[in-house]
């Protein structure tokens, strides 16, 4: 039986993430109202920006809604925003930006720069066999710190860690996995590697059979 895994439709690249929930094998839906979240065994929280994003979601009566499934063990995917969505904490955000808390993690918003400091790198990530995946990072995040329940799946070198003068080679946090929440400071629905995608959609799997 396929699982049904929503993609919260209110802003940012909810089309990318249908597509490549399809091609794991999935059924994609749409997530706009609470009635459609109740429908669905899993979510994804796409990228976009994070305190619009915010906003919206107490607008349509979805923030407590979504916080209560994730307490109660859904599994959820939030990729760029949607990985600062699910922090604990969040570094260099609005005052009135609200969590979701599904990540025992404090999270920089905007830390690798501004639009124009966009860029892709190669990473590899725990979890994913076949090589390094593409990541594409656009005003991404990266995770500061992370609780014992957290599992680091990737990261990137630090440009600013002194390793070219001799001092240790410090990585960011890019990727995370907390029991039934991944989230990856990266877009991998705009790079056509489905393999974060396909990672996610088996943790679905194993979550209902576990149940």
């Amino acid at each position: 039986m396929r699982s049904t895994i929503g993609v919260l439709a209110l802003q940012g690249d909810v089309r990318e993430h249908l597509a490549a929930l399809a091609d794991c094998g999935a059924r994609p839906v749409p997530v706009r109202r609470v009635a459609e979240l109740d429908a669905v065994d899993a979510l994804v929280l796409p990228g976009g920006e994070s305190t619009t994003m915010s906003r919206l979601l107490e607008t349509f009566e979805l923030l407590e809604p979504i916080r209560e499934r994730i307490a109660g063990g859904m599994p959820t995917f939030g990729s760029c925003a949607g990985m600062i969505l699910l922090a604990r904490e969040v570094l260099d955000g609005r005052p009135d930006q609200r969590q979701l808390g599904g990540l025992d993690a404090v999270v920089r918003r905007n830390a690798f720069g501004r639009q124009v400091d966009s860029f892709e790198a190669d990473v590899a990530v725990t979890e994913v066999a076949g090589g390094p995946v593409r990541a594409v990072f656009i005003r991404a995040p990266w995770v500061e710190s992370v609780g014992a329940g957290v599992q680091v799946l990737a990261t990137v070198p630090d440009q600013d860690s002194g390793r070219d003068a001799g001092g240790p080679d410090v990585g960011r946090i890019i990727a995370v996995r907390q029991g039934s929440v991944l989230a990856t400071a990266f877009h991998p629905e705009l790079t056509g590697d489905g393999r974060i995608h396909r990672l996610f959609c088996d943790l679905v799997r194993q979550t209902a059979q576990a149940a």
